[in-house]
């Protein structure tokens, strides 16, 4: 005989991003939609659906949840993609009821309980480690393959007696910290790098300074600066990882992660596109394929564009973070731009940005292999109109930007695009003259007495000079200024 008692699952946290029933059996799907599931089933059938993509991120909250709601007794885990092989998120949930928890440090300093799994997962501190045994041992747990094994799973836990709750609700409160903010410009940022490493760290200490903290769709805050354009200009074409790795991806998670954007995907019931499968079938063309052969007949074309916006995503919802690609030969480099309306940066932008420089290698290769064109790789530049910080890892980030911030700072290097400046003292006047780089041909020249006047007017004329370019410009102009009021000979960097 079914269950008849009707329970009420309450979430305290992401309580908007659950589907509820009022059954005994809560069902994760990890990266597959949680309404694929849901539709097969009646609301008596489980006591709650939701999703789980990180296994740092996502498994701590949701055994809070599950603490709070005791009436819960089975747990179906869907692990079917592979973005939840890759991600790993429902591999380790299902060992934290298997293996449990030890205590020890989180990849951002704190101390933790680390489940026991080859996949980091971490669960805080403040929560009473009986209060996790008892819950583990008293959930059954079933993995499921596929959306049908899923179901015929949950449909057999409700065919069972109600069992009476484990235990009483239980919460645990948490800590959160609202970060400091700086006052900063809201709309278009431009920061660059050489690697992929360097810029990440870059942006994410740009977005924590500065960045706007807003409610986002998704239950919780996300810091976010407005329009963000990053420029990578000497990413290596096997990629740079550092040591140790500080990234949020590894060597064999991108290699998953790189036939998502280079491969044509199935479709699959409860499965979202790929970007792959948006470049190579979805619009009935292969336009990878496309900018190929439009760039081998026209090396200079200024259309050679890649679309993944879909008119009907305005109507369906579950639209792509990536956008737009746009790809350019100049001077004999191929640089590829691509757009982002929305992106997290913490934990997708490293691995977006090695995706579409894979793609960006793959074209040019096939370019170079199909004609006479011997091109270089240019840059990667991505433009973020929503570029975010979620707050589940403001802490990550913080943790980031002191460890790693002062040292890409540290590394100085004295290149300025805007060129170079030669100060002098001639005819009782400073003389600037401003070169190219490179080169040094002249380009330009300023003369005054007053150096607060001097630094406005060159910069006015060459906005796009380097911050610390213009500071010490600043100091060199004051010091020419008062050897010339006590009429002393001059000499820059001095």
């Amino acid at each position: 005989m079914g269950q008849l008692t009707q329970f009420n699952y309450t979430a305290q946290h992401k309580p908007n991003q659950l589907i509820y029933g009022s059954g005994q059996t809560a069902v994760i799907t990890g990266w597959m939609v949680k309404q694929s599931v849901a539709k097969h089933l009646q609301s008596n059938e489980y006591a709650v659906i939701g999703q789980l993509y990180s296994p740092t991120r996502g498994i701590n909250l949701l055994i809070r949840n599950l603490l709070l709601n005791p009436h819960v007794r089975y747990l179906v885990i869907l692990n079917a993609t592979k973005e939840d092989k890759n991600a790993g998120a429902c591999q380790c949930l299902g060992d934290f009821f298997r293996h449990g928890v030890e205590e020890n440090i989180s990849d951002a300093g704190r101390k933790s309980w680390v489940i026991r799994s080859q996949i980091p997962g971490y669960i805080d501190i403040d929560i009473d480690i009986n209060a996790l045994e008892k819950l583990r041992h008293s959930v059954e747990i079933q993995d499921a393959i596929s959306i049908s094994d899923a179901v015929e799973k949950i449909q057999s836990y409700a065919q069972k007696e109600t069992i009476a709750p484990w235990g009483t609700p239980v919460e645990f409160p948490m800590t959160t910290v609202e970060p400091t903010v700086l006052p900063g410009t809201r709309y278009g940022h431009r920061i660059e790098g050489k690697t992929i490493a360097e810029t990440w760290v870059k942006i994410i200490h740009r977005i924590k300074t500065t960045g706007t903290i807003r409610p986002t769709g998704y239950d919780g805050k996300w810091q976010e600066l407005i329009d963000l354009m990053a420029v990578v200009t000497d990413e290596p074409e096997d990629f740079y990882f550092p040591e140790p790795n500080y990234l949020p991806i590894d060597r064999s998670f991108l290699e998953e992660y790189i036939s998502q954007i280079l491969d044509d995907a199935p479709n699959r019931e409860g499965v979202k596109y790929t970007y792959g499968q948006r470049l190579r079938s979805w619009f009935g063309r292969d336009q990878i394929e496309q900018v190929i052969e439009k760039l081998i007949g026209e090396i200079d074309a200024a259309s050679a564009v890649m679309t993944l916006w879909d008119v009907k995503d305005h109507e369906k919802g579950g639209s792509p973070c990536l956008n737009h690609i746009w790809l350019r030969v100049v001077d004999n480099e191929l640089s590829l731009t691509a757009i982002f309306r929305s992106n997290d940066m913490f934990a997708a932008w490293p691995a977006n940005a090695m995706g579409l420089r894979s793609l960006q290698k793959h074209i040019r290769n096939e370019i170079c292999q199909r004609s006479q064109y011997d091109l270089k790789l240019g840059p990667l530049i991505t433009l973020s109109q929503s570029a975010h910080i979620y707050d589940d890892t403001w802490s990550n980030a913080e943790q980031l930007i002191k460890e790693q911030y002062s040292a890409i700072c540290k590394k100085l290097d004295y290149y300025d695009p805007a060129g170079n400046f030669l100060i002098e003292i001639a005819e009782e006047k400073i003389v600037v003259t401003h070169t190219t780089p490179g080169s040094g041909e002249i380009v330009g020249c300023y003369s005054g007495k007053n150096p607060l006047k001097l630094i406005k007017e060159i910069c006015a004329v060459i906005p796009a000079i380097r911050p610390d370019h213009a500071g010490y410009l600043g100091i060199e102009l004051q010091k020419a200024a008062n050897c010339l009021k006590i009429d002393k000979p001059y000499t820059q960097d001095q």
